[in-house]
């Protein structure tokens, strides 16, 4: 089944799109006519920047911004009021001198020596390395008891396994012992 739509929908203008271009034209003209008289419709006074020296305005500043840190040690920006007195400034600072001093104090900071000691971890390696040879050399000698020999290799396995995870960096920084010096 077919059908056929016969019309012309080209000329389906609304209200609505007829007052919209009016007023687009409208706003148009009122920035032209704004334009001509030296004013701009859309923006006031464009606000700028500008610097001015402290020599030329005659004030001192007006507070003086600097980095510190509150109770728990977090960074903070602290604020210096020149219209505080100087012995109430000077208290403040004094303060946060103490709060700085409180977190030297933290062993990681100060200048505390430590020496390291891996003599423990070393002679464990030295008798595993020991062992694995006394092991390889009980294993030829016991060429023909293939019992002793399987139970040899077993425990060569073992003590080679033992070694490998012991004999490496990770491993000595671990049980690394610390003296103080």
């Amino acid at each position: 089944m077919a059908m056929e739509i016969n019309g012309s929908y080209g000329s389906c203008n609304t209200d609505y799109e007829e007052a919209l271009r009016a007023k687009r034209q409208e706003r148009a003209e009122e920035a032209e006519r704004a334009r001509e008289a030296g004013k701009d419709a859309s923006a006031g006074p464009v606000p700028k920047d500008e610097y001015i020296s402290s020599e030329a305005s005659g004030n001192r500043p007006s507070g003086l911004y600097r980095l510190g840190q509150d109770e728990d040690g977090n960074p903070k920006v602290l604020y210096d009021d020149p219209k505080k007195p100087a012995w109430n400034r000077a208290a403040e600072k004094a303060d946060q001198k103490s709060v700085d001093a409180d977190q030297d104090e933290d062993p990681k900071v100060s200048g505390q020596k430590c020496i390291g000691n891996t003599d423990r971890v070393d002679q464990e390696i030295r008798k595993l390395k020991e062992q694995k040879k006394q092991l390889q050399q009980q294993i030829k000698s016991a060429a023909g008891d293939e019992e002793k020999v399987r139970q040899l290799k077993a425990e060569l396995a073992q003590v080679e396994n033992e070694l490998s995870q012991k004999d490496n960096d990770t491993y000595r920084k671990q049980n690394t012992v610390f003296t103080e010096a």
